[in-house]
């Protein structure tokens, strides 16, 4: 999962050697926290936040699969 993640996110950035993904288990809860390089930030979020809540949505219904909830955040 976070490295199907890292791959979504790598394909959106200029510089994809700065894409670093953070995971945090908290149980059930599954926490992914990407960070960026900062001038490439406004490609993985999009006009209205739109990128990143296709990122969101894709990977919660991944960790539904798994049966885990799973949350995105970009840094």
């Amino acid at each position: 999962m976070e490295n199907a993640l890292r791959l979504l996110v790598r394909s959106l950035v200029r510089d994809p050697d700065a894409v670093r993904i953070e995971r945090h288990d908290e149980g059930k809860r599954l926490l992914f926290v990407v960070c960026v390089a900062p001038e490439d930030v406004g490609r993985v979020v999009g006009r209205g936040g739109r990128i990143a809540k296709s990122l969101r949505t894709l990977m919660r219904t991944v960790g539904e699969r798994e049966g885990h909830q799973v949350v995105v955040e970009v840094k």
